[in-house]
């Protein structure tokens, strides 16, 4: 058996070819992860129809940040779209309720809920060794200790995967890495993983990998995927590398205006996180559909709307632009991937759109309101009736 085949294990045979290779990616967002799920019932539907095989089989590499790393783990383990359903059913309110102060303290001294649910639903002692997954998989989280993003895949060729490493990345139990991308700052307390039990300077503590600029992992994990460094090499064009995107919703939170400039220091600090979050996510997709070429997404904005290539005549009003006929897949533009991007807009207008006039948006927008369960998981459908085979050109 050659050196190779040694370290992939049970998933050699699957990734020894050279071939098209499809990815899939999630936003963090606490309990909204339910709008993910939502969506991802719509793509397992449609993959099942089309091809035949599991989400864990068709698609090759899986990324997730905090409540995305939940999913993705769970995908990669083999769990089913239903499955990740009735885990959140049964488990957000503990996972990600609304604590108070004296609540979220007490979790610094005592075993927190997400901790106990994490190893129930992966196993205490499964890792991220080959014949403990079904896909490639690629957690984000930050490592507070050297104040860095730490992205952590189970490529079995990736350099700090090398087993006779004694810091071993594949080494680290799966629930305490999840448990690592979902540690949100106030919230939870910060996860603390030791690599090399006989060096100190080995063991780091790590928050939410929703404070990184990866809350939206899909560039991330094309970078993973192609970059030399990372030791996969994957072939990178339109042909040969799928790549779907799956937020947990968005809306552009409401600032200053000019009617009243000076928004106070409380209400400015506590919409920092998700204005961050927003402006982040946006990047990342924005990185996506320009490197790479978009054949579905939300406009953006209204002077790039939604980067899907378009046959358009110069001086085209906006309406024009966005009616105009989109360039034939089988037209090479010589992009690095085929990208696609699914979310639910949150604001109201978007809600309803989405045939849901009567949430409030505020509410729906929080992602520790676990009252929202049954919603968020309606809102999550009901975005995903824009899934199309068509969106996905050869690989489907």
């Amino acid at each position: 058996m050659s050196l190779k085949a040694e370290r992939w294990k049970a998933l050699q045979p699957r990734y020894a070819e050279e071939r098209p290779h499809r990815m899939l990616a999630f936003d963090g967002g606490g309990i909204r992860g339910l709008i993910a799920l939502g969506i991802l019932e719509k793509l397992e539907t449609l993959i099942i129809n089309k091809t035949g095989k599991q989400l864990c089989e068709y698609f090759d590499y899986i990324a997730g940040t905090s409540t995305g790393a939940i999913i993705a783990a769970g995908l990669a383990r083999g769990m089913t779209t239903a499955s990740l359903i009735d885990f959140y059913r049964s488990n957000g309110s503990q996972m990600f309720e609304h604590s108070c102060l004296v609540e979220r303290i007490k979790y610094f001294y005592t075993a927190d809920p997400l901790k106990a649910k994490l190893q129930e639903v992966f196993g205490p002692d499964t890792n991220l060794e080959p014949q403990n997954l079904k896909c490639l998989l690629l957690v984000v989280t930050k490592n507070v200790t050297t104040d860095s993003p730490w992205p952590i895949s189970s490529n079995p060729d990736a350099k700090y995967n090398d087993p006779t490493r004694k810091d071993c990345n594949l080494k680290i139990p799966l629930w305490q890495l999840v448990r690592a991308s979902t540690a949100a700052p106030i919230y939870f307390p910060p996860e603390i993983l030791q690599w090399d039990s006989s060096d100190s300077s080995r063991t780091f503590v790590f928050v939410d990998g929703g404070v990184t600029p990866y809350n939206n992992p899909a560039f991330l994990l094309y970078r993973m995927a192609t970059e030399p460094a990372y030791r996969l090499n994957w072939k990178a064009d339109e042909r040969n590398l799928l790549l779907v995107s799956v937020g947990t919703g968005a809306a552009e939170s409401l600032g200053a205006t000019a009617a009243s400039p000076n928004k106070n220091i409380v209400s400015t600090i506590a919409g920092l996180p998700g204005e961050l979050m927003y402006g982040i996510q946006v990047d990342q997709d924005v990185n996506c559909r320009t490197v790479g070429r978009c054949t579905w997404g939300a406009p953006l904005d209204r002077e790039i709307l939604d980067l899907v290539p378009r046959t358009i005549l110069d001086g085209a009003t906006l309406e024009e632009q966005y009616a105009a006929p989109t360039i034939p897949l089988s037209t090479d533009l010589g992009r690095r991937f085929l990208y696609t991007r699914y979310n639910a807009d949150l604001s109201s207008q978007g809600l309803h759109r989405l045939g849901f006039p009567k949430l409030e948006p505020a509410s729906i927008q929080k992602m520790d309101a676990v009252e929202n369960i049954d919603s968020l998981l309606e809102i999550g459908r009901a975005a995903g009736g824009v899934v199309d085979p068509l969106h996905f050109g050869p690989f489907i």
